[in-house]
């Protein structure tokens, strides 16, 4: 791909494997910014090496350790994730294209989430736990070139590696819709991340999507 056809929030494939755009820096040479879907992690590249795919109906992938389908034939429910693939905010919303949020009350209009935002029903995919029985798998750009046992769902792990650990910089904010913490990574040692204020945490609380959400690293500001 071209630079200019980088956006922020676009799945991508790099390296064989779905990630999602979630920064492009032009004046880098390693201007593209990107979140492995299956277990969060983050990487750096150019856009010479992702391939945009559009997420659509029965596409099925792993995203944060867990397996999901996209479907759009029922409404999402409080606690369903939705992955938001036709954004259309108004002035009081910021969310952008395919972002992945958790549901915390629904009606005939719509949905609020976690983080506030208000969602319209035609606005999202619901994202249903498990591989429907028609699914299209989309992990792997080409899954003939892939060990058998990566194609298969990895399910909840019980041990995170170590390059799952956050980035210094890093901003993180907490799920708690009594709270409005944000924290920056300021110190990792083993698996343990130290966050400002004197907090610190396990790196697996952390890359829990649903006590905590990645917003950005504050060195490529």
């Amino acid at each position: 791909m071209k630079l200019y056809q980088v956006r922020k929030g676009q799945f991508v494939y790099f390296n064989n494997e779905l990630h999602k755009v979630y920064g492009v820096k032009p004046m880098y040479k390693l201007s593209v910014h990107l979140i492995k879907l299956r277990d969060l992690t983050q990487h750096i590249t150019n856009a010479a090496s992702v391939e945009r795919y559009k997420p659509k109906e029965s596409d099925s992938f792993i995203f944060n350790h867990k397996a999901y389908t996209l479907r759009k034939d029922r409404n999402a429910e409080a606690g369903d994730y939705i992955l938001i693939h036709n954004p259309m905010p108004d002035s009081l919303d910021t969310y952008t294209l395919n972002e992945i949020e958790l549901v915390e009350t629904a009606d005939n209009k719509g949905v609020i989430t976690s983080n506030s935002h208000g969602v319209k029903h035609n606005e999202y995919l619901l994202m249903v736990p498990g591989r429907g029985a028609n699914s299209s798998p989309i992990d792997y750009k080409d899954k003939e070139n892939t060990e058998e046992e990566s194609l298969e769902d990895i399910g909840t792990l019980g041990v995170l590696s170590s390059d799952l650990l956050p980035s210094l910089g890093d901003i993180y904010k907490k799920k708690d819709k009594n709270s409005l913490f944000e924290a920056m990574v300021v110190g990792i040692k083993d698996q343990t991340v130290f966050l400002g204020g004197g907090l610190e945490i396990t790196q697996e609380e952390l890359m829990n999507t649903e006590k905590w959400e990645f917003l950005y690293n504050l060195l490529d500001k």
